[in-house]
């Protein structure tokens, strides 16, 4: 097993992160220590850099461009405030596209260059960033995103020396909404048909790593915009607030049951939801199918979900990089 510390560094520095993934593009700057961080400014802009890649295996032109330019709003804004450094990762899409190069000579013009990172490593990110501030044993971590999804297991403790994570198994699985998307649910609405093959075949891939275990998850961690949506739903948000939904609880029912009321809707009355993105509309069902399948898998009847994830993770990597 790896044990990763976040020591307390004596000053603290105004950095900037980016996380581009499959269907949003994503920032934060945070003031941090290498122990604590606070918010500064975060940003979302829903850019389905994965769209139309599971049928030509490459990244269009159209999603780059929507990437770049809501990188480059990005760098300046991060400029604006005085973010000492700016750092920037793309994930699944970037991972299985076959011009993946393509895509980082672009967003290299808007300001930054981004690593395209393995799924170990993002794993191993978001579990960091989820359970900042978190102090458990046998804590799953499920970081839903649009091409894949990162199952960290293992324990977050704080101690004197700050906050230590014991990392027992972790596994970036090439499960997303866009790719279940694009994969079963062709019709608008989904047949119940093609949710059952989703279903089925979602648990397939992911089966391995829960039968691994050494244990069951006493807590399940949800990250990401499938689960961050669902709560929002549910709770009739008008106006997203991230503190009602940071640490807000979804139980087993209340993922079937949303599950079920947004798969009866045709995506242009899914936008009209309260508490629905509207530009997640098209990848919700197939989010709500995968996190309602981690939660059997795991043996769990509700999941915690947080607004703390990969960014918080890149944020404590960045502040232990100039240590």
């Amino acid at each position: 097993m790896e044990t990763e510390t976040d020591r307390p560094q004596s000053t603290r520095r105004r950095v900037a992160v980016i996380d581009i993934g499959t269907v949003t593009t994503r920032m934060l700057v945070a003031d941090t220590d290498g122990a604590t961080i606070d918010e500064v400014v975060r940003r979302t802009v829903v850019t389905h850099l994965g769209e139309g890649l599971h049928a030509t295996g490459r990244l269009s032109d159209s999603g780059i461009d929507r990437v770049a330019v809501a990188v480059e709003s990005f760098v300046a804004e991060a400029e604006r405030l005085g973010a000492e450094s700016l750092v920037a990762v793309a994930t699944s899409a970037a991972r299985d596209a076959e011009n993946g190069r393509t895509l980082t000579d672009r967003i290299e013009r808007a300001g930054v260059r981004p690593r395209i990172i393995p799924g170990a490593t993002e794993a191993r990110l978001s579990f960091t960033g989820a359970t900042y501030r978190i102090d458990d044993d046998d804590v799953l971590v499920a970081d839903l995103g649009g091409g894949s999804t990162e199952l960290v297991f293992g324990c977050a403790h704080e101690t004197d020396e700050g906050h230590v994570i014991d990392v027992d198994a972790a596994r970036s699985i090439d499960v997303g909404s866009r790719r279940v998307l694009d994969m079963f649910l062709a019709s608008d609405p989904p047949t119940s048909e093609q949710l059952d093959a989703a279903a089925a075949w979602v648990a397939d891939e992911m089966r391995p790593f829960f039968d691994a275990l050494r244990s069951r998850p006493r807590t399940l961690v949800t990250l990401a915009g499938t689960g961050t949506t669902l709560s929002a739903v549910k709770q009739g948000l008008v106006v997203y607030d991230p503190e009602r939904v940071h640490l807000s609880h979804l139980s087993g029912g209340d993922v079937a049951d949303l599950r079920a009321r947004l798969a009866a809707l045709p995506v242009a009355d899914r936008r009209e939801v309260v508490g629905m993105d509207p530009a997640r509309a098209d990848v919700i069902v197939a989010g709500a199918v995968i996190l309602e399948t981690i939660m059997a898998l795991a043996g769990v009847d509700s999941t915690v979900v947080s607004e703390h994830d990969i960014l918080y993770g890149l944020v404590l990597a960045e502040a232990r990089q100039a240590q």
